[in-house]
């Protein structure tokens, strides 16, 4: 096996295949980071009671920032079946304590390993995928700034071309040739 290089991006068909892999319960948490581009932290930290509400505000565990949430209807149903008493995530031991990190990572590697990627892959991943997919639609770096909550626009420009970084590194493959 290679080395493995340092990009944490995969493209949009390649996550596809990655989630499909995973637990459903691990599926559903990148979902979640996808569809909002939360830390992995702090979408298992999700309460059933906030997402019952359909939008509510995060402090995000890792900046103290507030960021404003909202799911589509058909993920909040889908967290809203899967729902502990407290947590949506909730931990292998009981229902008052949620999801580990570690546990949605470990399914992540255990995934890596079975398609013997190269790419380092991390729950952290999909938060790239969130923020080049922001940028894809809006073209507008300050608005994924916002999005991801950055004080810095350099790292929200790592973030938002990391496609680009790779494709450089594949020779100018595309999503669409993978």
């Amino acid at each position: 096996m290679g080395e493995k290089m340092q990009a944490e991006y995969y493209f949009k068909r390649e996550i596809e295949h990655i989630l499909a892999a995973l637990m459903p319960a691990n599926r559903l948490a990148l979902e979640v980071s996808l569809a909002t581009g939360l830390r992995i932290g702090d979408v298992l930290a999700l309460k059933a009671e906030d997402v019952r509400k359909g939008r509510w505000t995060v402090q995000e565990a890792k900046t103290g920032k507030r960021k404003a949430v909202r799911l589509t209807k058909e993920l909040q149903a889908r967290c809203l079946a899967l729902a502990g008493p407290v947590y949506v995530f909730s931990g292998r031991l009981d229902g008052m304590h949620p999801r580990t990190r570690q546990a949605v990572w470990k399914d992540l590697n255990r995934v890596a390993k079975v398609f013997r990627l190269k790419v380092n892959l991390t729950p952290h991943s999909m938060r790239k995928v969130y923020a080049v997919e922001q940028y894809h639609k809006s073209r507008d770096l300050k608005r994924v700034q916002k999005l991801l909550n950055h004080s810095s626009e350099a790292v929200t420009m790592l973030y938002a071309m990391a496609d680009q970084q790779v494709r450089k590194k594949l020779g100018g493959i595309g999503d669409e040739e993978l």
